[in-house]
């Protein structure tokens, strides 16, 4: 998102190198065969930004930093290495880091190879005197609690809860005699079972880190003991250590390359667990450990010393010395193998541990665990301190009234005065617990209990989910956290990673444009397979898709220049390594290695059609041209790079002439032909037409070099004004366009289409550069978005935007142009603060950026490093207070998964051992899965939740507000209205089935209806279903319920006497219990809307099971037993015995129901007819509108749109020229391996299986 520094392209030559000459005026860097240039491209350089939120970047992958400082009191100054095989970085990258070297300059961290001794003397100062040792082991414990911390720890998290506080408090009063009247017990067994099943929830949740913490511990490895290597485990390896890797072995620590196998000892990592990335980089080892370490008795008295910058979190760089035989050596990223790689196309490498277990630069970026609360938890700690509040007062009112009555009844009845021996305050006092005591159960615990019984089997409906199943990588949807779930429901921005994410990170050649004519893929080929067209080719990749008939039949008859020269400049323009491999791809076939998948799809292409690039030295290129062998010579490269954006070869054909061939941007291409005809005409609609399909797209030309041209330019091309006179004619011909499709996962587009719909934002954050994220963004996730106001911001120089106060000019043309975009997305400003109280720069920064980024349906944020994915996430969470999800695939996303207060989400991954997965909330197979996933479980877990919450403050007010009510008529004394023994059983077995039906069943609508109407989503976001006002409401519902049953009993029973009459406390307290039991049970079923047999069976058995309990309790055989425990002698009988009295339930109920019903079937209907009536806003335009042009901010161009978005870093230009990736050294033996490992020594228990 910041810019970086601009550079110029490199031209990388053969032979003599020539005298340097200063640039001349005129050097632009515009052309090939015009100057040298330097390393590739800085971070962000050349304008790459789409939106820039003014964070910093970190290198580009690839690209190490060269510039240096050695440990003080040893160099004392910074050591310029000369630019080498790995030397990527220019020199105004490695000054732009200066500052950032600067805070690391003193190096504080030195390890000694193969001496534990005297790598374990270092201490650190923790507390006081309380010292540790300052290297960390490799043991890596992602758990939160162990065997002494879980019980106390756990305990601790749970009373952080209010509402376990306040039960904590009411079993404390339970337990005083003097105010109790309920037994204890019957809150505190509940509670024992709340803390237990939270317990019980947490404890597997962290059994299942613990188990993938040994998984990854106990991997084995090699570790060099003694003379020989022997296998050990990651948790032996300290500090220091020299460990040996083979092919496709995972790095298992932050380590210094020692040596390799293969030439120059380089050594070909693969970065998916990382970065999500499948294309290969590269690691060199120092020359002088390459040319010394070349048999395991050498690295075992090996005693090099190495200095370096304490553990960090920046992932491409890294700044030390490495200090051996009175020798100095810089080291930088490019000789480091980082945590979490893995080996490919090296036989063996070693390498010496410079930081391991949690000082790595991956567990660095893996940030801290944050305690994720959803809102509705948020939501109800505030409720229950509300209830508690509102109890307190109402318990206060009736202690007060109790003392009154209290007084006028001894005034009238003197000669009682013995029973209150009490003063009356006294007795208000205890009055006043044992209303608090009664009137606790309004909040009530087995609400809680059964939210985590319910959030438990919304989780296993998401394990269970067939339809979310990803079967090519055996990957089922999992819930890992079992208390997110309604937040799923409420999700308002999504932000995702993109490689390996969003796309499938395979690149599959498409489409071409050659001499105007477009060939694409033919329709027979598509609809039915047929035989193999390449079959004639023996070098032919069985694996391309692109196949055509016409095409084919062209390039065999070689009758054809242009296409000729085009599959020639795609076999030959071009930095890929090959290598024969008999073992991976059988029938003795070549394997390419290339430093990005698109010039891998390029090169499989023309290998396919019968330009096979076969090999290469430093100084020429084989080619093998339908059959025929032909070897050009190579006289110069010049690397990609983001300010060129072309790639050219120089070479010297057989016969003698030179020829340019350049592919690249359309942009750069076009603007240096020699002239335009219909040929580029046609290639520009061609290039239109690709855009449209969003293809990525590159042009490719050529032109032949005079030979006195050439030597002029060789003898002064650094000098700029002696040049090819005419840059806009360099080029002399235009072959054509290759288009590229840069496949996403399946599903992608329709799901952000969907997602869209639902009014989630989505944010894609990714480390690629701006033309590779934005062609990916504009043309497939925004393809949804055209009636959508879209904005392309570019330059954006925040620095000078916010400066200041007294920077007059400046901040009016900040507050210029922030009003322009606001006043386009229709975004209120806020009037400007007083200078006196004008917020900090940074303040100003991130709300703009906020601001203006949220009125986006989309963005793209490119060059963001691992911890700016989650400042980005908590600056949208600080300023708009909304529910985010995080999204990615590798342990580059870990930072921006665990943040806290939102969701993480894993996808796409093959190894549950991942960072990612281990900090993810949710492990999800494909990105389009995530639209079920929100869509589906995510909206009924929240459903079904509010509905929950609601009916049982509903239920809970209807039968406990009663208790007031009864207390005007008992004297305030707090005596309980209902029979203990159903007060104990209501909540535990007469209402709960059918609230836990609604719970983990409910449906409003099924799953296919909520994935075609995602506007149904919005209800979520805006915390329609349960909030402050739905809670008023459920409350008014239940005292009105509860004022009807009490009442209406009450009125009716007054006048009634006789064997019929139910004015006795038993019998009227039966009524009352009966009327709220059956108006709750008619609430459910008038709020289920998904119907099912289970559903039936659940009212049906609570029902039943309130007669059997009922007959139970108040049997005559419990009465001879205990009288005072079972008063109520078939109370329940005598009641249901009576018709009138059934009748006086029946009325109740019926008032309870019919208003309710009324109201919920006009009021709707109203709203309806409403919406009909209001007018239809037209929507906005859906032209693509552009910022009015200032300072910083230019005008999105209506031109034809490039679709250059080639996702190339600087290759392996250097090592090619340079001779170092061709020849093998006095390195390494590749036969070292056989002798490394002493089979006697080796552990005899293995490491466990891993999961996949």
């Amino acid at each position: 998102m910041g810019t970086g520094p601009t550079q110029t392209p490199r031209s990388t030559r053969v032979g003599p190198e020539p005298s340097p000459a200063p640039p001349g005026p005129g050097d632009t860097g515009d052309s090939d065969l015009t100057q040298e240039g330097s390393g590739p491209a800085g971070i962000g350089g050349g304008g790459e930004v789409v939106i820039r939120a003014g964070m910093g970047d970190s290198p580009g992958r690839g690209a190490p930093q060269r510039r240096h400082r050695a440990q003080p009191g040893r160099a004392g100054k910074y050591e310029q290495r000369p630019e080498g095989p790995t030397s990527m970085g220019s020199l105004a990258q490695r000054e732009d880091l200066q500052d950032d070297e600067d805070k690391n300059s003193a190096f504080t961290w030195e390890v000694q190879a193969n001496n534990r001794a005297y790598n374990a003397q270092f201490k650190e100062k923790v507390f006081l005197c309380w010292r540790r040792k300052k290297y960390k082991t490799n043991v890596i414990r992602t758990a939160k609690y162990n065997f002494f911390s879980f019980l106390p720890l756990n305990l601790y998290e749970q009373l952080h809860r209010v509402s376990s506080l306040y039960f904590l408090l009411i079993i404390i009063l339970q337990s005083i005699p003097n105010i109790s009247t309920l037994p204890w017990f019957s809150l505190g067994a509940p509670m024992v079972c709340l803390l237990f099943i939270r317990a019980t929830r947490d404890l597997v949740e962290d059994i299942g880190r613990h188990k993938s913490d040994r998984a990854i511990n106990n991997r084995p490895c090699q570790i060099l003991m003694g003379k020989s290597f022997k296998q050990k485990k990651w948790q032996n390896l300290c500090v220091g250590d020299v460990v040996c890797l083979h092919k496709d072995n995972i790095v298992p620590a932050d380590m210094l390359l020692l040596a390799s196998t293969e030439p120059s000892s380089l050594c070909y990592v693969e970065t998916v667990d990382i970065d999500g990335e499948t294309n290969l980089k590269f690691r060199q080892a120092l020359m002088v450990t390459h040319k010394e370490l070349t048999s395991v008795k050498k690295m075992a008295s090996f005693q090099g010393t190495v200095t370096c910058e304490a553990p960090n979190s920046r992932m491409h760089h890294f700044v030390g010395c490495l200090e051996w035989n009175n020798k100095k050596y810089s080291l930088d990223i490019g000789n480091l193998l980082l945590r979490g790689c893995r080996i490919r196309n090296t036989d063996t490498c070693y390498g010496m541990v410079i930081y391991a277990g949690f000082d790595t630069k991956i567990m660095k970026n893996c940030g801290k665990i944050h305690l994720k609360r959803t809102k509705l938890d948020l939501l109800m700690n505030k409720l229950v301190v509300v209830i508690f509040i509102s109890v307190l007062l109402i318990c206060l009112v009736l202690a007060f009234s109790f003392g009154f009555s209290v007084r006028d009844f001894k005034d009238q009845h003197y000669y009682l005065s013995g029973l209150h021996g009490s003063s009356v305050a006294a007795e208000s006092f205890f009055i006043f617990w044992g209303f608090l005591i009664l009137l606790s159960v309004t909040i009530p615990m087995s609400m809680f209990i059964l939210s985590e019984f319910i959030y438990l089997g919304n989780s296993v409906f998401i394990n269970w989910d067939v339809q979310m199943y990803y079967q090519p990588q055996d990957v089922p949807a999992k819930a890992r956290s079992t208390s997110l779930n309604d937040h799923l429901g409420q999700v308002e921005y999504i932000f995702s990673d993109k490689t390996g994410t969003l796309t499938q990170n395979i690149l599959t050649f498409n489409k071409c444009c050659i001499n105007g004519r477009v060939y694409g893929t033919d329709s027979e080929a598509r609809t039915r397979p047929k035989e193999n067209p390449y079959l004639w080719n023996k070098f032919a990749d069985g694996k391309l898709l692109f196949r055509n008939a016409a095409l084919l039949h062209l390039v065999r008859s070689d009758r054809d220049t242009a296409v000729r020269e085009f599959w020639r400049l795609l076999a030959i323009c071009h930095t890929v390594m090959v290598r024969e491999s008999r073992r991976e791809c059988p029938g003795h076939q070549l394997l390419y290695q290339a430093a990005s998948p698109d010039e891998g799809a390029l090169v499989t292409a023309a290998r396919n059609f019968g330009y096979v690039f076969l090999s290469r030295t430093r100084d020429t290129i084989t080619i093998v041209e339908l059959g025929e062998e032909r070897v050009y010579q190579v006289l110069a490269i010049m690397d990609f790079n983001s300010m060129r954006k072309r790639m050219s070869v120089l070479v010297r054909k057989p016969e003698g002439t030179i020829c340019l061939y350049t592919k690249g941007a359309d942009t750069v291409i076009f603007e240096r032909l020699h002239s335009r005809g219909a040929t580029e005409f046609a290639t520009e609609a061609a290039l239109a037409a690709f855009a449209q399909e969003t293809l990525r797209t590159l042009c490719l030309a050529y032109r032949e070099v005079a030979e006195d041209i050439y030597h002029d330019w060789q003898q002064r091309h650094q000098k700029a004004s002696l040049l090819l006179q005419n840059r806009a004619q360099a080029l002399q011909q235009l072959l054509g366009a290759t288009a590229i499709e840069d496949r996403l996962q399946d599903g992608v587009p329709e799901t952000i289409k969907c997602l869209k719909k639902s009014n989630i934002k989505i944010w894609v954050l990714t480390g690629d550069k701006q033309e590779t994220a934005v062609n990916v963004g504009f043309d497939k996730l925004l393809v949804s978005l055209r009636k959508e106001p879209r904005a392309l911001v570019q330059n954006v120089n925040v620095d000078e935007a916010w400066q200041e106060p007294g920077q007059s000019r400046r901040d009016f043309l900040y507050a210029r142009r922030l009003s322009l975009l606001c006043r386009r997305f229709g975004v209120p400003l806020a009037a400007p603060p007083d200078s006196g109280a004008r917020p900090r720069s940074e303040v100003l920064q991130e709300r703009a950026f906020v601001d203006l980024a949220s009125n986006c349906q989309a963005v793209i944020c490119c060059r963001v490093t691992p911890k700016q994915k989650a400042l980005i996430v908590a600056l949208v969470k600080k300023y708009h207070q909304v529910v985010t999800l995080a999204i990615g695939d590798g342990a580059n996303d870990v930072n921006m998964i665990k943040s806290g207060g939102g969701l993480g989400a894993c996808e796409g991954l093959t190894s549950c051992l991942c960072p990612a997965v281990q900090n993810s909330d949710f492990v999800l197979g494909q990105f389009c899965f995530l639209q079920r996933l929100l869509l589906v479980h995510g909206r009924w877990s929240y459903v079904r939740i509010c509905k929950f919450l609601r009916y049982f403050f509903y239920k809970t007010m209807a039968s406990m507000m009663v208790q007031v009510w009864f207390a005007c008529y008992n004297g305030f004394t707090a005596q309980p209205l209902y029979e203990g023994w159903f007060l104990a059983l209501f909540n535990l077995l007469y209402s709960t089935l059918p609230v836990l039906y609604i719970g983990l069943f409910e449906q409003d609508v099924s799953a296919e209806q909520s994935l075609k109407q995602p506007e149904l989503y919005l209800a979520g976001q805006k915390d329609e279903l349960f909030n402050y006002w739905v809670f008023v409401q459920a409350i008014a519902h239940g005292v009105a319920t509860s004022l009807v049953n009490f009442f209406m009993t009450l009125w009716i029973s007054r006048d009634m006497a006789g064997p019929a009459s139910f004015s006795d406390h038993q019998s009227f307290a039966v009524v009352v219990a009966l009327s709220g039991l059956l108006s709750i049970t008619m609430e459910v079923i008038l709020i289920i809307k998904y119907w099912t047999v289970l559903c039936v069976v659940t009212i049906l058995l609570s029902l039943g099971l309130y007669a059997i309990m009922t007959a139970i309790t108040q049997s005559f055989w419990l009465f001879r037993v205990s009288p005072k425990t079972f008063p109520f002698l078939y109370a329940d009988l005598s009641v249901l015995s009576s018709p009138s009295i059934l009748l006086v339930v029946l009325l109740s109920v019926s008032i309870n129901t019919f208003p309710v019903l009324a109201l919920r079937v006009i009021f709707p209907a109203l709203k309806k007819l409403l919406a009909k009536e209001e007018k239809v806003e037209e929507g906005p335009s859906e032209d693509i509108f552009a910022v009015e042009p200032l300072p910083h901010l230019y005008r999105e161009s209506r031109a034809r749109r490039s679709s250059y978005a080639f996702s190339h870093r600087e290759g392996y230009a250097d090592l090619i020229t340079q001779g170092t990736i061709l020849r093998r050294g006095p390195g390494v033996s590749s036969d070292i391996a056989s002798e490394s490992i002493d089979p006697s020594d080796q552990e005899a228990s293995s490491s466990p299986k891993e999961s996949h």
